[in-house]
């Protein structure tokens, strides 16, 4: 059966496509082979890569079927041997000294999804280019002899490693679990089902985190697994139940973060990346440039200008940060999403790393998440944001998107007038009381309205006279 090239096309990190339709052993044959192709036209002969695999249905089956399409090419392949987090597979890549790291993933789509994500041999997302250098290799199917898998292990082609063990071992290595332990938390984990379940256990003792979510099920009891306020509202009754100082939830491949205090109040990620700011200048003496996506909070330009740091702002994407920490002097990095990276890491989202250090930040000052929440606002002002994804025809979403570019826009947002427009990524509009973002998905018929204000009211008004202004 022969497929268009276009079938085939990543996304802001991976190709994602539902099991059975888009995702097929050809689809994934395609593009193993063009991944391939790249790693040794780039790094040569005797190249490797790491492959790894969360939760999701077939997920080894489909790791295997990549590693013997890439080994019949001339890859040397590394397999985990169980599920592993996205971050574990970009760490292995580096410290193992791989050309290329792929991750079967669908991150935190819905579970009839599975996903192909490459890392690049730095320890992060694979750059723009790089992932355009696949894309241009990918060739329609046709049908190529392998050998079976026990034939590649023989020549030593594919091999297996315990990733996750190591990665644990690393983390353990940069957090002072110590003094988290010693400070008496405790924490519900929310492991959604996905690829991070039992690793905080691990680390703190089963004695500290209370799981939730905690085994293997590919249908995610029909929530997808992303760590955001509306899925994991099951997490005040654990928290206040069993007496937890916090809550940690990550997506089906650990790379993303949600919170909640000791109230079971959500904390979302603009919170947690000042606070990530705040410790590592202020009690680390860490400095270098905050890095953040056009979405995320201006409470980091204040803190940027406050502490004299450098604030750089990109697209959205986490691979576009992932880039500037190549650049180098990156304190902090983040997206709204649920995505950071904070300097002395691998440059990648790593939700079980981070949720680590905020709890290091806890027990080192004293104080619950909510106080130093708390903190925050006293010192910078109070930030609430509100978001909402607008699904519509392709036809209206194209129309509002020529309307923003075209014909002036926004000129007002709930009564207020717009004193400055950004293009940057979408079409941002500031006003007195914060600013409003519409932004176009780039796979869906879907717009997606931010906005950040000193109130969740205010923040929630800007956004539903921005969806009545378009029609939506």
């Amino acid at each position: 059966m022969t497929h268009k090239r276009s079938l085939i096309k990543f996304g802001t990190d991976g190709w994602r496509a539902i099991i059975g339709d888009g995702f097929t052993l050809d689809n994934l044959e395609r593009v193993s082979r063009a991944t391939a192709e790249w790693v040794l036209d780039t790094y040569g002969e005797g190249s490797s890569v790491l492959i790894g695999y969360d939760t999701r249905f077939r997920g080894r089956d489909f790791t295997l079927h990549a590693a013997r399409v890439m080994a019949s090419m001339g890859v040397k392949v590394v397999v985990s041997d169980t599920h592993a987090s996205t971050p574990a597979v970009s760490w292995g890549t580096k410290h193992f000294g791989h050309q290329a790291g792929i991750v079967i993933t669908a991150s935190h789509n819905p579970p009839e999804y599975s996903g192909f994500k490459i890392k690049a041999d730095f320890g992060g997302p694979a750059l723009p280019d790089m992932i355009a250098d696949v894309e241009r290799r990918i060739e329609p199917f046709e049908e190529h002899g392998y050998e079976d898998l026990s034939v590649y292990l023989e020549r030593g082609m594919i091999s297996e490693q315990a990733l996750r063990t190591a990665y644990i071992d690393h983390v353990r290595s940069l957090v002072d679990i110590d003094a988290i332990r010693d400070a008496g938390i405790t924490v519900v984990h929310d492991a959604m089902f996905g690829a991070g379940q039992g690793i905080l256990s691990e680390l703190m003792g089963n004695d500290r985190v209370v799981e939730h979510r905690n085994a293997i099920n590919p249908g995610f009891e029909g929530t997808p697994p992303e760590p955001i306020e509306r899925n994991l509202n099951e997490l005040r009754d654990m928290i206040t139940s069993n007496g937890c100082d916090a809550a940690i939830a990550n997506d089906g491949d650990a790379d993303r973060i949600g919170m909640a205090d000791e109230h079971g109040d959500f904390v979302d990620s603009h919170h947690l990346l000042a606070l990530l700011v705040d410790y590592l200048h202020n009690d680390k003496g860490l400095s270098g440039r905050i890095v953040k996506t056009f979405s995320t909070t201006n409470m980091l330009d204040k803190m940027a200008a406050e502490l004299g740091l450098g604030l750089s702002t990109t697209k959205i994407g986490f691979k576009y940060i992932g880039g500037e920490f190549l650049a180098g002097d990156v304190l902090v990095g983040g997206e709204e999403s649920g995505g950071m990276a904070v300097m002395g890491h691998v440059p990648e989202r790593d939700g079980i790393f981070i949720g680590l250090v905020i709890l290091e930040m806890m027990a080192r000052r004293g104080k619950q998440l909510s106080r130093l929440v708390k903190d925050l606002h006293e010192r910078f002002g109070s930030h609430a944001f509100t978001r909402n994804d607008k699904h519509t025809s392709p036809e209206r979403k194209e129309a509002i998107l020529i309307r923003l570019a075209e014909h002036g826009g926004i000129s007002e947002v709930a009564g207020k007038a717009v004193t400055k427009a950004e293009t940057i990524d979408g079409f941002k509009y500031h006003t007195e009381d914060g600013w409003l973002l519409v932004r176009p998905s780039g796979t869906e018929p879907v717009l997606r309205i931010y906005a950040e204000a000193s109130s969740s009211e205010t923040s929630d008004r800007m956004v539903a006279d921005a969806i009545a202004q378009l029609g939506l």
